[in-house]
């Protein structure tokens, strides 16, 4: 539920402005007189003097020599009562981070305009950066009392800033110390609740925003963040609850409609999200956040020929063009249209949806077995995308998995564990790889390496389990792991198999038998028709075991455990 919180900060934040990107420009020809005449002594040598620096410093400005810009600026700003100079010579320190400089400059500005806003903010800024407990409660205690509404919205810009540098939590203990100096300042504890959410502490920021509800219980934006902290909690039920009675609030907005319909969505509540969502597009029928919403509820639902309506709605929204396609071929997937699916996936162009889209094309290419075609695109992607190189490699690997390069595609995987050798889904594929060319030493030391980080990963349980269930005698050992996936996981179809096959091993055929036709009617996959055929044919049933694997084999006959067991046990029949 992370979305939750950047939504959060997304609708609270005004955008970070606290640290300029860049020098700001020089003032106009205007802008420079009123400098010269506010504050000016009457002092005619004063006057000259003032006159000479502020010139010198746009002149330097204009020359890059900001150095020298700022130190006219700062002479300047000592002779004159006009606080802007100050504060340029502040922004130029900031741009060259001479903190030195700076806050002798936001000394002078602090001085002589000592509830500026503005000011408080570098002030803060520096305090923080500096670890200034006082200094950073002082210049906070300043901006609360004389501006609130200020406070909050300064606070909520600075939080970019301070998450990238870490002081998240240093600011929020300053907060609480501020908080018991104005122990009812709604703003503040709205601000308090989001940093705790950023740390994150969930329920510190939630017990917060109650606090706030409590002072003023028709706080909209307070109401929505509730909403989005219990969404992040996962409590759907409460955050659908917070988000209609925001609506109730405030009819006519629309964005609180469209976070609504998210909340409903994630609650499995399609047919209110629908009713929602008609509201929206009966007002504004081209609202394409909305015709997106509406066409993945109907995908949730499995109703694709109206997720295909709306979704064609899309289609020539150049914004929203490439997300429309990737959903419709994903919706041609569902239909068991490859050919289709492929052609909605090449439509996409070159946005956030491009490599997604080349990925879902590999892997329906891969699952047709049109292998030539795989390792073109392949090829294609390599250079397309330097980025996702792990990635690609993972596809490369299954690809020479699937062609039988079982060696190269082992090889391929050792190279991208040079690079992350702690990578879970690395190490599994090549302990997978390590088993179909007898390297049991590799597949134990990867499957252990999983195992060691997380001793409930069921993927590895299973696999070291069926490994020494099939390539070895160590039974004891086997059905260790194979209990415990079946704790954490009774019913997955190839965890039953797994701890089936165990059991045949064992010569427990009965057994073996029930728990293989569980997993079988859960996935009648080949691998596990195999197993079932096998047992009954040893166990006497040759005719129930050859309708098995003929029902398997009419389907795949090309699958390496179905011709294994073709091999084994009908060879002879066919001669």
């Amino acid at each position: 539920m992370n979305k939750w919180i950047n939504i959060a900060i997304l609708m609270c934040l005004a955008g970070c402005a606290v640290t300029p990107e860049k020098l700001p420009e020089a003032e106009n020809e205007l802008e420079q007189q009123e400098h010269l005449n506010v504050g000016v002594s009457r002092n005619a040598s004063i006057d000259e003097e003032v006159l000479y620096l502020l010139m010198t410093a746009e002149l330097a400005g204009q020359r890059n020599e900001y150095y020298l810009a700022m130190d006219a600026y700062l002479q300047a700003a000592k002779l004159v009562d006009d606080p802007r100079i100050a504060e340029r010579a502040v922004k130029i320190g900031l741009f060259l981070k001479d903190e030195k400089r700076t806050r002798e400059a936001l000394a002078v500005w602090l001085k002589k305009d000592t509830n500026n806003l503005g000011a408080r903010k570098f002030a803060v800024l520096l305090a923080v950066k500096n670890s200034d407990h006082a200094a950073t409660l002082e210049s906070l205690d300043v901006m609360l009392s004389h501006d609130p509404a200020g406070f909050e919205s300064s606070l909520l810009e600075m939080l970019k800033l301070f998450e990238k540098e870490g002081r998240i939590q240093f600011t929020y203990n300053v907060l609480e110390d501020l908080n018991k100096m104005h122990p009812q300042q709604a703003e503040l504890l709205f601000v308090q609740a989001v940093y705790a959410s950023v740390i994150p502490n969930n329920v510190l920021a939630q017990d917060k925003i109650s606090q706030v509800l409590q002072m003023q219980p028709d706080w909209t934006r307070a109401i929505i963040f509730q909403a989005q902290l219990s969404g992040r909690a996962g409590d759907m039920v409460k955050a659908r609850s917070y988000l209609e009675k925001a609506v109730k609030q405030s009819p006519d907005d629309v964005q609180l409609r469209k976070l609504l319909i998210e909340v409903l969505m994630n609650a499995g509540a399609f047919d209110d999200a629908i009713r929602v969502c008609q509201k929206v597009l009966d007002e504004k029928p081209d609202d394409a956040e909305s015709l997106f919403s509406m066409a993945m509820i109907y995908m949730q639902r499995n109703q694709y020929e109206k997720s295909e309506y709306y979704l064609e709605k899309l289609v020539n929204k150049p914004d929203w063009e490439d997300q429309a396609s990737f959903y419709l071929g994903k919706v041609e997937l569902e239909r068991h249209h490859p050919d289709r699916a492929l052609g909605w996936f090449d439509k996409v162009g070159q946005g956030n949806f491009s490599f997604d889209a080349d990925l879902a094309a590999v892997s329906l290419l891969l699952n047709q077995k049109r292998l030539d075609e795989v390792e073109q695109r392949v090829r294609h992607m390599e250079s397309k995308y330097p980025e996702q190189k792990l990635r690609i490699l993972m596809i490369k690997a299954e690809l020479y998995n699937q062609q039988g390069k079982y060696q190269q595609a082992f090889d391929e995987l050792t190279l991208a564990l040079k690079d992350v050798p702690d990578n879970r889904d690395v190490l599994y594929a090549r302990a997978l790889v390590a088993e179909r060319i007898n390297k049991l030493d590799v597949l134990e030391a990867d499957l252990h390496q999983i195992l060691l980080k997380n001793p409930d990963d069921v993927g590895a349980l299973n696999a070291m389990g069926y490994t020494l269930t099939d390539k070895t005698t160590r039974y004891d050992e086997a059905e260790k792991y194979l209990d415990h996936a079946l704790k954490l996981q009774p019913d997955e179809a190839v965890i039953v198999d797994s701890y089936g096959w165990l059991q045949f091993k064992r010569g427990r055929l009965e057994l073996a038998l029930e728990y293989l036709k569980k997993a079988y009617a859960k996935d009648p996959e080949n691998e596990i028709a195999a197993h079932v055929a096998e047992v009954l044919w040893v166990m006497g049933s040759t005719r129930e075991a050859k309708d098995i694997f003929e029902n398997a084999y009419k389907k795949s006959p090309e699958d390496e455990y179905l011709q294994q067991f073709k091999q084994r046990f009908l060879s002879d029949e066919q001669k």
